[in-house]
């Protein structure tokens, strides 16, 4: 019995010493095949890296909006207008009910009139033309602009009403709150918070009333997107500025139509109505454009230039909350933002019932821009080429 055990466990002992050296030769193998792909990824990630910079530089729809410019500068309302807001529809709906859209000046002035009732009228306004002609002259990639920021933007808010955030003594502001929209800011109170910043910004005239224990109360700057002064414009004194009318507004241009809206608007508040510089815009374009293709090739795997297929390049645009933090980054020494970001259970915008966010945006990008800006802004690309430094960004969630 016992010899002839022997021979089994003999073949046992070789058996394992065989195996033992097989797995570690699999795995030096492994070992290998990984060293020569994280070798490959190196080296790839320059080139990979080129392409998407080049990519994210591309504007599909730059020919459009050329030609968009080109009408309106030509006294006709581009077609893409209608396409995208109905926004002859909506003017000629306003004027067949004789509604006041504005006071585009007072009554001293000899040069305008008191009212009008053709979209027409303000094609052939000068302000109307050297506004949006001054805008798309602009309109280029220049990161230098964000060190520009504070004077660009004081300049104007130094010019408006007594208001405790328009007169900063110096360039910039020592502290600003961006307060964004998400329904995640009901499951904090941290309005005591937001209103103990020197400056505040609102978005898109989200309401305060019932709200203030969450966000606030305090107000010195409310950034909107042009489709809402569109629907302002419709309004009668275009009333946009839910806020008090002593508080700036300061509006991103989403199509050269709505600058009709603009000059309408403009001579109708009394605290100043102002336009993001377009470089600055252009400067936003490209930074999530730039994240949003990374993002595509690390889930899908598949190559960026099938990124706009993937999307609806034409309409992919930033959110107007991503432009806020931007220009509280350019012109604060510390900033703080409050509602950025999404819960199962949180509504999309905590003022409204809107479940569903907006296709045109990508919030992951963005969101993958935010955790660069508190834990590594000197990699944010476009951002870091310029020498522009980032202050202190914290979010609250």
């Amino acid at each position: 019995m016992k010899r002839s055990l022997r021979l089994p466990f003999g073949l046992l002992v070789l058996t394992a010493l065989f195996t033992t050296l097989s797995f570690r030769a699999a795995l030096r193998h492994d070992h290998s095949s990984a060293s020569i792909r994280d070798a490959a990824a190196a080296a790839a990630e320059p080139d990979l890296n080129a392409t998407l910079l080049r990519l994210s530089a591309e504007d599909p729809g730059e020919a459009a909006l050329r030609r968009d410019v080109d009408d309106l500068l030509d006294g006709n309302l581009p077609a893409s207008a209608d396409r995208r807001g109905r926004f002859h529809s909506s003017w000629r709906r306003e004027n067949h009910h004789h509604h006041l859209l504005l006071h585009p000046r007072p009554r001293s002035d000899p040069h305008l009139p008191s009212r009008f009732r053709s979209q027409r009228d303000y094609l052939s306004l000068p302000e109307f033309r050297r506004a949006l002609r001054d805008w798309f002259r602009r309109r280029r990639f220049q990161p230098g602009v964000m060190p520009e920021l504070p004077d660009l933007v004081n300049s104007h808010l130094r010019g408006a009403p007594a208001h405790p955030a328009a007169a900063p003594r110096r360039s910039r502001f020592s502290s600003c709150a961006v307060v964004g929209n998400s329904g995640i800011l009901l499951n904090s109170e941290h309005g005591d918070l937001i209103d103990g910043h020197d400056l505040v910004i609102r978005l898109n005239n989200a309401r305060i009333e019932g709200f203030r224990r969450h966000v606030g109360s305090k107000t010195g700057l409310s950034f909107v997107n042009s489709n809402i002064l569109h629907l302002c414009a419709r309004r009668d004194g275009c009333f946009c500025h839910p806020y008090g009318d002593g508080v700036p507004i300061l509006i991103y241009i989403c199509q050269a139509a709505h600058f009709l809206d603009f000059v309408a608007c403009n001579a109708s508040h009394r605290a100043p109505l102002l336009v993001t510089d377009p470089r600055f815009d252009v400067l936003c374009a490209r930074i999530v454009k730039y994240y949003s293709l990374r993002r595509f090739v690390s889930e899908t795997g598949r190559p960026p230039e099938q990124w706009a297929a993937a999307h609806d390049a034409l309409m992919f645009h930033y959110s107007s909350g991503f432009q806020a933090v931007m220009l509280a980054v350019g012109i604060c020494d510390r900033v703080s933002v409050f509602g950025f970001g999404k819960s199962l259970d949180a509504k999309h915008h905590y003022h409204t019932n809107q479940k569903v966010e907006l296709d045109l945006h990508d919030y992951e990008a963005e969101y993958a821009v935010y955790r660069n800006l508190v834990e590594r802004p000197q990699v944010i690309p476009f951002l870091s080429d310029s020498g522009f430094k980032v202050p202190p960004v914290v979010f609250y969630n």
